[in-house]
């Protein structure tokens, strides 16, 4: 049974080999997938594209849609910030302590419509009215209680803001009728609601937040501070450098494909290739489409063009070098022409040219497609004949199993008939040991 089993080894040494490979093939279309999804991320001019804000971030905080905003160098003061209406009260000596008094707060909802809320005895402090306050969002009011940091023997006092700025939102605050509190109760500071005012461009512009949306298209900015007559800029560009990562990255995505391909072809006499791929013509056929979109020509709205203007090139050992100062040069002179020859353009006609980006998109998903694709249906052969493997090592094993189970049972009744025949010749012997002859004993 042992010598049966070496058929059965050979087979697993063979699934062996082939599992190796497909494991190769497995890596292969991780960093095949990794480009795809690098691609995915930026391979149209929207996507591709960052802009780079400087201005003065103690005065205005800044966001970009990159998707709407343009290049362009403003001017910019912040006179006043927004600002909403509110009001505080007189001091009461405790928060939770200084009895208030028992009554109720009277509202007048935007719609025009009145509303009251009741305060009892359980309520009738400074932090008790606060909280009533704040349960019914729909009054458009906050409360607060405070220490005014005065140090008096009454610092602390409730503030009530609205909850919107500008000069539309001025507020109309409640009306509070309390009685049997240790001291009055008033709103004794108020400050009304106005808009922020800015410059721009040395034209005045009012606006009832201080987050100004759309004041320049595809811009957001957050006024922060307040600085009449400081003037400051607010210069939007192309982000060169963020564009050049991008890139970057996808030409290391690219050289660890073009590598792994490299090590896989570098066979010597040492060389397993029973359990590499080397010389696999999924290989030749995926390094022979990276090449072609590399070399391949762009049409652009200034002509054909090819990715090496932007400083891509193969070095002698086949590898990519992207050269960054050649990049910049272009995208800083061209950002449009760089764009379009890693992105494509739209034509006239309608249609859409393929850039760099996009001929790699299709060489990837040529090579992923399910589950023809070059390495799935690569893939795909390896496990189907290690399953087919498995099948025979299977069928191979009932066999064996069968076999041995039959050489069993014949050895079974062999030793049975051993057994039989070695009693038979005991019962015989036994009849010729009693001394006399039997037939002289009958006589």
């Amino acid at each position: 049974m042992s010598a049966e089993q070496v058929p059965i080894q050979n087979m697993e040494k063979q699934k062996s080999k082939i599992s190796d490979k497909k494991g190769l093939v497995d890596q292969l279309l991780k960093m095949v997938e990794d480009l795809r999804g690098n691609l995915a991320t930026n391979a149209n001019a929207r996507a591709l594209r960052e802009l780079k804000v400087d201005t003065n971030n103690e005065i205005i905080n800044v966001t970009t849609d990159k998707n709407r905003a343009l290049p362009g160098n403003y001017q910019i003061e912040v006179e006043s910030l927004a600002q909403k209406s509110s009001a505080m009260s007189t001091g009461f000596e405790d928060k939770d302590k200084s009895y208030v008094g028992v009554g109720f707060i009277q509202y007048t909802l935007p719609n025009g419509d009145k509303k009251d809320i009741y305060v009892d005895s359980d309520n009738a402090s400074l932090e008790g009215i606060s909280k009533l306050i704040n349960k019914d969002s729909s009054l458009g009011v906050t409360a607060n209680v405070i220490n005014d940091g005065t140090g008096s023997d009454t610092p602390w006092r409730l503030v009530l803001s609205l909850t919107k700025t500008g000069a539309e939102n001025v507020a109309d605050f409640p009306y509070f009728y309390f009685v049997d509190g240790d001291q009055d109760f008033q709103l004794e500071f108020q400050r009304e609601a106005h808009n922020a005012k800015i410059k721009l461009d040395g034209f005045e512009i009012e606006a009832p937040e201080n987050k100004l949306k759309d004041l320049i298209p595809g811009v957001s900015i957050d006024l922060k501070k307040a600085k009449p007559g400081e003037e400051f800029s607010l210069k939007i560009t192309e982000d060169i450098d963020a564009v050049g990562a991008k890139v970057g990255d996808l030409v290391s995505k690219l050289n660890a494909i073009l590598k792994f391909i490299k090590e896989q072809n570098n066979i010597d006499d040492k060389t397993d290739t029973s359990r590499t791929l080397g010389g696999d013509i999924m290989l030749q056929s995926l390094e022979g489409r990276i090449h072609g979109a590399v070399f391949k020509d762009v049409l652009t709205d200034s002509g054909y063009h090819r990715v090496g203007e932007l400083g891509l090139s193969f070095s002698r050992a086949g590898i990519l070098e992207f050269d960054q100062k050649k990049f910049q040069s272009l995208i800083a002179s061209n950002y449009n022409l760089a764009s379009q020859i890693l992105t494509g353009t739209f034509t006239e006609e309608g249609g859409k040219s393929e850039g760099f980006m996009d001929n790699l998109n299709v060489a990837a998903n040529n090579a992923l497609r399910m589950p023809d694709g070059l390495i799935q249906g690569r893939k795909k052969s390896l496990q189907s004949s290690m399953d087919q493997i498995d099948r025979r090592i299977s069928q191979k094993q009932k066999y064996l199993e069968e076999k041995e189970k039959n050489l069993k049972d014949k050895f079974s009744r062999l030793e049975g008939t051993i057994s039989r025949i070695k009693s038979q010749g005991a019962g015989v012997a036994s009849l010729g040991g009693g001394g006399g002859s039997p037939v002289q004993e009958l006589g």
